[in-house]
């Protein structure tokens, strides 16, 4: 930290190198997943790649947060209910310009790339075209250079999973979020409170003016994740912030002590809903309200 009480951020990044690569991965894999190297599996190879590529696009991502602090451009802000992101690995290895880099620095560790690619789900943010346009935006923005923003819900689970058992269909939840999401990170401190329903009362208040208050609403916490938004081999990283519906009361503990246990978190299951599946049936009035 300077004199000044500010932060001196270096200059340099973290290396590309296939040897740097290496390194960070296999310190993931220690530091990150708590495996020794010869007791990981796929999904920790996963996550370490992923963190590795991660750590390299944070160098980027915060230098374009500063460096658009210092210079104020105008920002796009686009907002959509999907959001068709695909699996980010290889994407983000190549819009980093890693790809063959980290194949070369995991093949020198017997680990196939390919293989490890296969291990990240689709994210069940978006369903169709609406999703995929707003995802080719995001990329588009950040390649260009573009200061961009994208807002929108982060869904517990997609619409479903779809398996076909005796020529007809099933469907299970889309558990994409099961072993957690390693490109985004959590944002607590700019949660915001979000008011539903309730009513307005007016009265006079003590300067004699009318008074206008909104009361007995039902309050919601919007938790926000962000999700870096690298553009293709430059220097560009843009921010995708996927808001999170949180109940303001997780535990009504009045409830609880009258052995009332399936009381005691309604409120928050109920509130939480808001966020739990990207399109819910819309057969049920509570599916259509919601579409």
């Amino acid at each position: 930290m300077s004199k000044s009480g500010k932060y001196n951020i270096p200059t340099n990044e973290l290396s590309l190198s296939p040897d740097a690569l290496r390194d960070s991965f296999v310190q993931h894999v220690q530091h990150t997943q708590g495996k020794h190297p010869s007791a990981a599996t796929r999904l920790d190879h996963f996550v370490s790649i992923a963190r590795t590529a991660r750590d390299r696009m944070y160098d980027r991502w915060t230098r374009t947060w500063h460096r658009r602090e210092r210079q104020q451009p105008k920002v796009v802000y686009y907002l959509s209910l999907e959001y068709l992101l695909g699996r980010l690995l290889e994407d983000g290895l190549i819009n980093l310009g890693i790809r063959d880099d980290m194949r070369e620095a995991l093949a020198s560790l017997g680990i196939d790339l390919d293989q490890v690619l296969e291990q990240e789900p689709d994210a069940g943010l978006g369903n169709g075209g609406l999703g995929r346009l707003a995802a080719c935006f995001l990329e588009s923005m950040a390649t260009l250079g573009i200061a961009g923003i994208g807002y929108g819900l982060r869904y517990d689970y997609g619409i479903f999973r779809q398996d076909i058992v005796g020529g007809m269909q099933q469907e299970t939840p889309d558990q994409w979020l099961q072993y957690g999401n390693p490109w985004e990170i959590a944002r607590p401190e700019r949660t915001y409170k979000v008011r539903f329903n309730g009513r307005v009362i007016q009265y006079t208040g003590s300067s004699g003016r009318l008074v206008h208050e909104w009361v007995d609403t039902q309050d919601v916490l919007a938790l926000p994740y962000d999700i870096p938004v690298p553009g293709y081999k430059n220097l560009v990283v843009n921010t995708l912030r996927l808001w999170s519906a949180r109940a303001t009361q997780d535990f009504d503990i009045s409830y609880f002590n009258r052995g009332d246990y399936i009381k005691s978190v309604e409120q928050k299951f109920s509130t939480e809903n808001i966020s739990r599946v990207l399109y819910p049936n819309d057969q049920q009035p509570a599916g259509k309200s919601s579409g």
